[in-house]
């Protein structure tokens, strides 16, 4: 294999596996504010053992995002150094935004969060809570960001290096190979570059998603509960929390969904005609409901909605979806491959697009599960209100509950599925329609190395799944720290310090 499949192989693995956690801090994030926020108004105290609880699950998941997340700043001077140098001014001060606004944040209240329960007083130990969360979506705001310029360039001018002369190149400069070491992007406008067309679509999209990570989570670990009879008074209403969560959010994201499918349409049409496998441009577009891409034929196969995707890009029906083959237009082709005929830029033309069959797969796998989620979270909403999702002595119940233990595994598919389609679709482009991706390479870095490096980074990430999935167990399995009826009691009832007394008065026997 050539070290530019090599290195976007390297670089997703070292993605995909660390964006399994931000997106479980940013929604478990978002339920701690809301329960340790009843607990502040209604001062029931099993609010602030649920609160507790989902906090230590908080930790050790946002230890391990921390962890893998550093590899990927060094794989930018790695095996991206040309494409590092190229937006250095740009991914600069984004990354140093999300330092200095959001890890910071983060970390700096996440001792107060994780042991400041017994240390200060709940509203004060609440406030950390928000700002813990409040860290988190502000990291994901700032990587969203300056991804989001990958897709969608803004607010920015080329600038050539020559020595110590810096020249300003002219709006609609074709980037060569040559230029790489020489020219570089520079921010004209800072908010332009922070507000690019894509950037506030694909901060809500994937927001909303983390928020249903988050929920999903929490479901699975109560359903798990429900089914063994433990914990039971905490798990129902952890679930209720949760499946309420979940149900608003996927409203949410539908809505999001929508606004970022349009887009798509107005920035990155060749990427909407590869999401879909759309070839030919005519009115009444259908949408392809499931199937494959014969790239060869240049045919989609699978049942289809006439003129439906015509509706959701431009909500009318008879409008065409532009295809891939009047994409990218001769002009855009001419200007980089001076000299060819307009057959002959025809020929060429696919070299433009992204690999039709993987992106249409990523979609259409993302929005099939993604529809079973939104399904999931209204059928417990629904049950919820019916007050049928608790009866867990039910069979028909019982293999629902079963269903949301692993129903955990689906916002996260979703999450790297649609992950997949917004990078894969961008290609050949590492920042679209202005430098490709084999042009961002590390002209230092050989195959060999690369594949030493997949290997380890396979092995080592290995190891740090099973040890969270070890001691994320242990922590299922030991669950709350006080049993619930005590946290049924309110503190300082009679009952309850009955309890509290027979506990130490065990204790210290067994001491004794």
């Amino acid at each position: 294999m050539s070290v530019e499949i090599l290195s976007r192989i390297q670089f997703a693995l070292t993605v995909s596996f660390h964006f399994l956690y931000p997106p479980m801090t940013i929604g478990l994030g978002m339920l701690l504010v809301i329960m340790e926020g009843l607990y502040i108004k209604t001062k029931n105290p099993l609010f602030h053992q649920m609160a507790h609880f989902w906090t230590r699950i908080f930790g050790l998941i946002f230890a391990i995002g921390v962890a893998t997340g550093i590899v990927m700043e060094f794989e930018f001077g790695t095996n991206w150094a040309a494409y590092s140098r190229f937006v250095g001014d740009i991914f600069g001060s984004a990354l140093a935004a999300e330092g200095i606004f959001a890890f910071f944040l983060e970390s700096g209240f996440l001792a107060l969060l994780l042991f400041g329960w017994d240390k200060v007083g709940p509203k004060m130990h609440f406030f950390a809570t928000c700002m813990v969360c409040l860290g988190s979506h502000f990291s994901a705001i700032w990587i969203l960001i300056a991804n989001s310029w990958m897709q969608t360039p803004a607010g920015f001018h080329l600038e050539k290096i020559t020595g110590a002369v810096h020249t300003r190149l002219p709006e609609g400069y074709i980037v060569q190979a040559s230029d790489m070491g020489h020219v570089r992007a520079v921010v004209d406008n800072f908010w332009a570059m922070i507000a690019n067309p894509s950037s506030l679509n694909r901060i809500c999209h994937v927001v909303f998603g983390a928020w249903l990570v988050g929920a999903f989570l929490v479901m699975s670990i109560c359903a798990w509960y429900l089914l063994k009879g433990r914990f039971t008074a905490f798990a129902r209403k952890s679930m209720m929390i949760a499946a309420c969560f979940a149900a608003f959010t996927t409203i949410l994201q539908s809505i999001s969904a929508d606004a970022t499918a349009r887009g798509v349409v107005r920035t990155q049409p060749i990427k909407l005609a590869s999401m879909e496998g759309v070839y030919e441009t005519h009115d009444y577009t259908p949408m392809t409901l499931f199937g494959w891409v014969d790239t060869k034929s240049q045919t989609v196969h699978g049942p289809q909605i006439p003129a439906l995707l015509s509706f959701l890009c431009f909500h009318n029906f008879k409008q065409p979806v532009q295809g891939l083959l009047s994409m990218p237009s001769d002009e855009f082709l001419a200007a980089r491959n001076p000299g060819l005929s307009p057959e002959q830029l025809a020929k060429i033309r696919p070299n433009y697009w992204p690999v039709v069959g993987a992106v249409f797969q990523t979609y259409h796998l993302m929005i099939g599960i993604g529809s079973a989620v939104f399904g999931l979270s209204f059928l417990a909403l629904t049950l919820l209100w019916r007050g049928w999702l608790f009866r867990a002595d039910n069979p028909l119940i019982r293999a629902l509950l079963w269903i949301y233990v692993f129903a955990v595994a689906a916002p996260q598919i979703c999450m790297q599925a649609g992950w997949f389609t917004a990078e894969m679709g961008r290609q050949p482009w590492i920042v679209y329609n202005m430098l490709k991706t084999s042009e961002g390479l590390s002209r230092a870095v050989h195959a060999n190395q690369v594949v030493f490096s997949i290997i380890l980074f396979a092995l080592i990430y290995t190891l740090l799944f099973i040890t969270f999935i070890y001691l994320l167990n242990r922590k299922i399995q030991h669950g709350p720290d006080e049993d619930e009826d005590h946290h049924t009691k309110a503190p300082g009832s009679s009952d309850a310090i009955a309890a509290g007394l027979f506990t130490q008065k065990g204790r210290a026997s067994s001491q004794e």
